[in-house]
């Protein structure tokens, strides 16, 4: 077995994925490339260098996830880390814009069908993937998983008639985050008597895929809090919701 660290990212071809990766490369862990469609994984790794590896992963599927289990045993013989990074907003026609994937969040008005998509990935696809990671992390010295959160699902913030952001609160994204941070809770609470540490981060508001490249911050920004909870000591915390400024409230 080796005895370098080995992080699996899910969604790692691009955007905040790739960034943790890169970061976590560079802090001497083997990286793992986890993208639904592997070509994009591996151009995503050999821009990342030697220490990453492309491995086809989808957090809807679970042959997908079964088999990426099996080679990371197989191949790599142990997993450190895990950052369930994989996210949707929903599932769209290329092309449509930022203010129209909005639409289908609208409680009174969205389909049924697009709230479980993105639930599929956001929620259901994050159990699915920690599941079966959870054998070979429970072997590792102390493992560690970062769930990729918003700020948006935190129910307190979405509950201040004051908040910037409380208009944006609809039925799929910002709800499947809030049932995010229901499981990180959960997952910390079985694990909290094993060497397994599971947090959610919030990256901020980043420019990425996700919004048309609207966020304000750059990945780089909005990778630094999950490699910082990735990387944490035997005296780190567990069972938390933070970002870059602090805690964020529940």
């Amino acid at each position: 077995m080796s005895e370098d660290r080995v992080a699996l990212i899910t969604g790692a071809n691009k955007g905040i994925g790739q960034q943790i990766a890169k970061d976590l490369a560079g802090h001497g862990l083997t990286v793992l490339v986890g993208s639904r469609k592997l070509e994009a994984g591996e151009t995503a790794a050999k821009g990342i260098g030697e220490r990453a590896h492309a491995i086809q992963l989808d957090v809807t599927d679970a042959a997908s996830i079964a088999a990426a289990a099996e080679r990371i045993r197989r191949e790599f013989g142990r997993l450190d880390v895990l950052v369930n990074n994989a996210g949707i907003v929903g599932e769209f026609v290329p092309g449509t814009s930022f203010a129209d994937r909005l639409k289908f969040n609208i409680p009174s008005t969205a389909p049924l069908d697009s709230i479980r998509t993105v639930f599929e990935t956001n929620v259901f696809g994050v159990i699915a993937v920690t599941q079966a990671m959870l054998p070979l992390l429970r072997e590792a010295p102390a493992g560690r998983i970062v769930n990729i959160g918003s700020s948006v699902g935190s129910l307190t913030q979405a509950s201040d008639p004051n908040h910037p952001y409380r208009s944006i609160f609809g039925a799929a994204y910002s709800p499947s985050k809030t049932a995010l941070n229901a499981v990180t809770v959960a997952f910390s609470i079985e694990l909290e008597k094993t060497n397994i540490k599971v947090n959610v981060v919030c990256p901020g508001y980043v420019a990425t895929d996700l919004n048309d490249h609207q966020g304000h911050r750059t990945v780089e920004q909005g990778a630094r809090q999950a490699v910082k909870m990735a990387l944490i000591g035997p005296d780190g915390p567990t069972g938390t919701y933070t970002d870059e400024d602090g805690t964020v409230p529940w």
